[in-house]
């Protein structure tokens, strides 16, 4: 059984993440003895998320798409393949980096799961660096969804795969 999704302080260095990102987050679920590997973790989250983050990330492409902004991960380098539209930067069992650079701003996911054999637990950094007044503009508009939806999509973690 997972525990509650916390918000905590970021421990991932963005700058190596993200050179000249200007936000990021973290959040965190305990996940007991249960052995997952980060890319697991990162499907669990991204291709079993709640029905309302498909239908917020629907709206979302419908509004974007007159800005010329990416509605997926199509066409981004992807040397670990594609999770969802998220395309995998870099991947070791204990960490998943995934993300892409649109004209507007460039973001990274980090999924790390840690902790003890008895005591682990999943924590999901993001990391965006804004490229323009568009940028700026739309992350402002979505961070408050965003924290609902990362909330939202770590409590799938637990839940064995479909």
């Amino acid at each position: 059984m997972t525990g509650p999704v916390r918000e905590i302080t970021p421990y991932v260095d963005a700058g190596t993440v993200l050179s000249g990102a200007q936000f990021i987050d973290a959040f965190r679920v305990e996940v007991g003895a249960r052995q997952l590997s980060a890319r697991e973790a990162c499907t669990r989250m991204v291709l079993q998320g709640p029905r309302w983050i498909d239908a917020l990330t629907r709206l979302r492409n419908i509004l974007v798409t007159p800005f010329g902004l990416k509605t997926s991960g199509e066409g981004a380098y992807a040397p670990g393949g594609l999770i969802g539209l998220f395309p995998v930067v870099s991947e070791t069992p204990e960490r998943l980096v995934a993300g892409f650079d649109d004209y507007h701003l460039n973001f990274r996911i980090v999924v790390d799961v840690a902790g003890e054999a008895t005591l682990r637990h999943v924590t999901v950094t993001t990391v965006v660096k804004t490229n323009n007044l568009l940028g700026r503009t739309y992350l402002t508009l979505i961070t408050p969804f965003h924290k609902l939806v990362a909330r939202g999509m770590m409590g799938r973690i637990e839940e064995p795969a479909r």
